[in-house]
C-alpha cells in the first residue's frame, strides 16, 4: 500500500538534504504581476480546490482563514488536517467577505478570481498590502505554455519558497516524479475523450492543460488534441465520428460521472458508441481535473482503471 501524502512527506524529507530557506522580501512574476512577499504569508485566503488541497499539502492548514469555491470534498489523506477549514463561501467570495478574515495572502485557481464582483482586483488588494497568487496554469492575461508536470512541480517549488517551506515542496515534488515513474503507460494506441460536463453541447479536453497531460501520461490520444486550448465545446456528431475508444468522465457534484453515462446510453447519438456499449470509462473527481496536487494520484488511479478494461479491437 502506497503511504499517505503527508507519511511520504515525512519520510522523504529526512532523506532529502536541507533547502536554503527563503530570503525576504520575495519578489515573483506570477500571471504578468510582480508580487513581494515581505515574510512567509500568515493569513491565507484559499479559493478554489487546487489551492486549498496544495497549501495543505504543504502542511500549511493553520495558515488558511478562509476557502472559498471548493470543487468538491477533500482527498482522504487531507481530510483530517482539512476538516475545520473556515469556509467563507460555496462559490467566489466577495471581495468585502475576504477583507473581513484579515488576510496578508490571497492565492487563488483561477485568474477570475480576482475580479472587482469577485474577492478583489490584483492592484487594489495590494494597495490594502495583501499579496496575490494565480496558479499558473490558469493564467489568461499571460497564456501559459501547454501544461507539464515540471510546471506543476514548479508551483509546488514557487509556494515553498513563499512560505519558507523549501524542504516540504521538495518532498512533495520528490513523492509525485516517484509515482509519475512507477505508472506504465498503456501500449495499446487507444484514443480518448475527455467529458468534462454539458448535456446539450459537450465540454471536453482539449490539448493544452490537465486533461492533455493526463492522457498523454496514460497512453491516450486525445480526440481534441489538435485544439489549442485547455478545454473546449463539442458536438456529440464529431464525438461519434471520432469513435474514442475510452471516455473519460469528470465525477463532479453538478453533473457526475453516473448522470453523464446515463446520458451517453440513453442518447440515440452516443448510445451505439463502442466505448458506451462496453462502459469502457474512465472516472476522476472533479478536484483532480484541474491542474494541481491532485493529477499525478489521479493519473495513478486510472492507470488502474484503464489496466482493466477489456482491449478495443
Amino acid at each position: 500500500m502506497r503511504p499517505s501524502i503527508p507519511v511520504a512527506l515525512a519520510l522523504l524529507a529526512l532523506a532529502l538534504p536541507a533547502q536554503a530557506a527563503t530570503t525576504y522580501p520575495l519578489s515573483l512574476d506570477n500571471c504578468g504581476v510582480t508580487i513581494i512577499v515581505d515574510q512567509p504569508p500568515e493569513r491565507v485566503v484559499a479559493i478554489k480546490s487546487s489551492a486549498t488541497e496544495l497549501l495543505l499539502s504543504l502542511g500549511l492548514g493553520d495558515r488558511i482563514v478562509g476557502i472559498g469555491f471548493q470543487d468538491g470534498p477533500l482527498p482522504a489523506d487531507l481530510a483530517a488536517t482539512g476538516a475545520n477549514l473556515p469556509v467563507l463561501s460555496d462559490k467566489l467570495p466577495s471581495q468585502e467577505v475576504v477583507l473581513e478574515t484579515e488576510p496578508d495572502f490571497i492565492y487563488g485557481g483561477w485568474e477570475s478570481n480576482f475580479a472587482a464582483d469577485g474577492a478583489g482586483e490584483r492592484p487594489t488588494l495590494a494597495r490594502f498590502g495583501i499579496a496575490t497568487y494565480v496558479a499558473p496554469a490558469a493564467c489568461r492575461s499571460v497564456p501559459p505554455p501547454p501544461l507539464s508536470f515540471e510546471a506543476l512541480f514548479a508551483e509546488i517549488a514557487e509556494m515553498g519558497a513563499i512560505f519558507d517551506v523549501e524542504e516540504a515542496a521538495s518532498a512533495l515534488v520528490a513523492e509525485q516524479r516517484s509515482m509519475l515513474e512507477a505508472i506504465d503507460r498503456d501500449d495499446r494506441g487507444l484514443t480518448a475523450l475527455w467529458y468534462s460536463s454539458g448535456t446539450k453541447t459537450p465540454y471536453v479536453g482539449a490539448g493544452t492543460n490537465a486533461p492533455a497531460m493526463i492522457l498523454e501520461a496514460l497512453g491516450l490520444t486525445n480526440i481534441y488534441a489538435d485544439i489549442a486550448e485547455g478545454w473546449t465545446s463539442a458536438s456529440w456528431e464529431a464525438i461519434v465520428a471520432a469513435d474514442p475508444d475510452v471516455i473519460v468522465l469528470v465525477d463532479a457534484a453538478w453533473n457526475s460521472a453516473d448522470q453523464k453515462k446515463r446520458l451517453l446510453a440513453e442518447s440515440p447519438i452516443t448510445s451505439q458508441l463502442d466505448a458506451v456499449i462496453h462502459e469502457r470509462y474512465l472516472v476522476l473527481p472533479f478536484p483532480a481535473s484541474e491542474a494541481g496536487v491532485r493529477n499525478v494520484p489521479a493519473i495513478v488511479d486510472m492507470a488502474a482503471q484503464l489496466a482493466r478494461l477489456d482491449s478495443a479491437e
